[in-house]
């Protein structure tokens, strides 16, 4: 008997463009070294898994994590969205058992899309009442993908006002080498700043002038010209 995450898995193939893929491959960086080394794409738009994941509603959490280690990225994007699906149905002991599924699978979450399209709605909306300091825990990390997911989880508390453990974790990932975690930096800071421009100032007067260009790009993204010229000559 064909079980679920093989049936969508099939489809999915299915679904593939080859020209797509290839595509997919030099964008999210799968070359050797990269940060993607090694990834392997159908070629499917992320709205058709969208799609794909709310036509298969009936899923399961073990659907979900059967597909999670496929080899295919869009298979693994399909998962995470079914899984942050049977998370928003489940009741509080299901939920931990997805939050603690989640971390881990992490090698499984192993590109940006991934961690963007779960970390919030898993890890940031599991941990909001409770115990947050495994978030620094992951920020600390020499895994590139739980550092981001540390504070992309953070998204969910600035959506409710909160934005202590942001700003906590940004000046843990102040140092970050990696490009990929000044650019989750900067947005996450920016969205911050969406709420309180004055929380996000603070911020950035004390550590503007030390932090990697690119996350203060992103960070003051939204503000009027003038400022933003000053944050990035300096002269505040």
């Amino acid at each position: 008997m064909i079980t679920l995450s093989k049936q969508i898995l099939s489809e999915l193939k299915n679904l593939g463009d080859p020209s797509r893929a290839q595509h997919s491959q030099r964008f999210f960086k799968t070359g050797r070294g990269e940060y993607g080394e090694g990834d392997v794409f159908l070629g499917i738009k992320v709205p058709v898994l969208r799609a794909l994941a709310k036509r298969f509603k009936q899923s399961t959490r073990q659907d979900a994590l059967e597909l999670l280690v496929s080899e295919y990225h869009e298979a693994r994007l399909t998962a995470l969205f079914l899984l942050v699906q049977v998370y928003s149905k489940s009741e509080q002991a299901e939920k931990q058992q997805i939050y603690e599924d989640y971390l881990a699978h992490v090698r499984y979450i192993n590109n940006w899309d991934l961690v963007d399209s779960s970390a919030m709605q898993i890890v940031g909306h599991y941990l909001f009442d409770k115990d947050r300091s495994h978030l620094k825990t992951l920020a600390q990390s020499s895994d590139l993908w739980e550092r981001r997911i540390s504070i992309i989880a953070s998204y969910h508390f600035i959506r409710q006002y909160e934005f202590k453990d942001t700003l906590e974790i940004s000046e843990i990932l102040l140092n970050d080498e990696q490009d990929l975690i000044h650019k989750a930096v900067g947005w996450m800071l920016r969205e911050v700043g969406n709420r309180s421009r004055p929380t996000e100032e603070k911020f950035l007067i004390k550590h503007y002038k030390v932090m990697p260009r690119t996350m203060l790009r992103y960070a003051i993204e939204k503000f009027p010209e003038q400022l933003r010229q000053t944050y990035l000559k300096g002269e505040i």
